[in-house]
């Protein structure tokens, strides 16, 4: 396949040689007449591990040039990967001078093309961007997005110092595309590579990279916090966090990383509130672990304030316990939900099959009693004639039952904490908490 990259950065520098040792035929532009030299001497603009003997070799192959002119550039290729630098101001805006530049430049070019061309994107932008660069294509060169040309989103993924190894090695290879023909085209590039090929939303593809880079900041400042608390008590810190990498299960895994309420019950937030106390104690700056109850206070007054509209109407509640398949009410962040929509004066009615009172004991007992007195006189055990008689329903807990109950629901509004079925949502004015 012929492409055109345009930066020979870092991104298109390693971009360029490993796509042109993999079989394709691959021409670099650059407004820099020094990379440009460079590259059509067969030596890489950047230092990173293997790619100075890859630009080498694949020059000598005669798959790899270079070149300031962007419009011969186009006109031989197909593909047009963008890998231009998008450089972050002091308030982390980003500069997209260099993106919508090349945009313009391959507006112009297209106007005199008939062929399909593809534009994928590999520099970190911002949701929206594609969708203002293809517009920019559109009014220049008279061209419709998705018909003539089409615009996709490609995040890469390389570590610096590891980038050859993990442009053949990728986690995961994600094309944020809305144009089959397009997406097809991207996914010859990568059907070789040893990873799943994930088509998105191209807005989906827009954000990952920033989700990705913040969720490693956030994991070595974690470390990091949990190593001065242990340094402090003189515990080998990396002992510590040796055993936390061995649990796949819940640790080093998928599991609370999905979007939805407040976390709540009788460990998360005690256990919390120990190591936050631990680390105060000695003395310890923890401002990571300092803020975690603060963004779950957030969210139970997210929930508060999509309810707040609703005053007046009937609202059910389904779930109050802290999660499904449990009656434990201590620490559920639907209780403090459901005690500031009363001190507000809503009509609420509450179903939870698993919240008996004759048989709530102990702390369970005393904890609600002190929260919700009167949680007898809102419980209803018949969820059909509940659902029948309420205006808004919020869905707390992904029981079983629940979503036996909803698909009767029509013309309600939903108010959904846990992610329910499609077709629930369909019949209903549905609202997610965030999604």
């Amino acid at each position: 396949m012929n492409i055109s990259i345009f930066g020979l950065g870092y991104v298109g520098c390693v971009s360029l040689g490993c796509l042109a040792q993999m079989g394709h035929t691959v021409v670099g532009v650059d407004v820099s007449e020094n990379k440009v030299q460079q590259i059509n001497d067969g030596i890489a603009t950047i230092v990173e591990k293997d790619i100075d003997n890859i630009i080498k070799q694949q020059r000598l192959n005669g798959r790899i040039s270079a070149t300031q002119d962007h419009r011969q550039a186009i006109l031989d290729s197909e593909i047009s990967i963008v890998a231009v630098g998008t450089p972050s101001s002091s308030k982390g805006h980003l500069d997209l001078e260099y993106i919508f530049h090349v945009a313009a430049n391959i507006g112009e070019v297209l106007a005199n093309k008939n062929d399909f061309h593809v534009i994928a994107i590999r520099s970190t932008i911002f949701p929206g961007t594609c969708e203002k660069f293809a517009r920019i294509i559109e009014e220049i060169s008279g061209k419709k997005n998705n018909i003539d040309f089409s615009v996709v989103d490609n995040p890469e993924f390389l570590r610096e110092g590891s980038a050859v190894k993990d442009y053949y090695n990728p986690p995961l290879t994600l094309i944020g595309s809305d144009c089959e023909r397009a997406t097809e085209k991207m996914k010859i590039i990568y059907e070789p590579l040893p990873a799943e090929i994930i088509v998105a939303e191209v807005k989906v593809a827009e954000i990952m990279k920033y989700v990705n880079n913040t969720f490693h900041a956030l994991k070595i400042s974690f470390a990091n916090e949990i190593g001065n608390i242990c340094s402090a008590l003189n515990i080998d810190s990396n002992a510590v966090m040796d055993i936390f990498c061995k649990d796949k299960q819940l640790n080093i895994s998928p599991y609370y990383l999905k979007p939805g309420f407040a976390y709540g019950g009788s460990c998360l937030p005690k256990d919390l509130k120990g190591l936050q106390t631990l680390s105060h104690d000695l003395y310890i700056k923890t401002p990571l672990i300092d803020s975690i109850d603060k963004t779950n206070e957030i969210q139970i007054h997210r929930a508060v304030g999509i309810l707040s509209k609703y005053f007046g109407k009937k609202i059910a509640i389904l779930g109050i316990s802290f999660k499904a398949g449990t009656d434990d009410l201590r620490n559920s962040p639907f209780v403090e939900v459901v005690e500031i929509l009363l001190g507000r004066g809503f009509d609420v009615r509450i179903y939870d099959k698993n919240i008996q009172m004759a048989r709530l004991t102990g702390k369970n007992k005393e904890y609600i009693e002190r929260r919700i007195p009167h949680l007898s006189h809102l419980l209803t055990e018949n969820l059909d004639q509940l659902v029948s008689d309420s205006d808004v329903i919020v869905v707390n807990n992904k029981e079983s039952d629940f979503q036996e109950g909803l698909k009767k629901a029509k013309n309600k509004v939903i108010v959904d904490m846990v992610r329910l079925d499609a077709c629930i949502r369909n019949a209903n004015t549905y609202i997610g908490i965030n999604w």
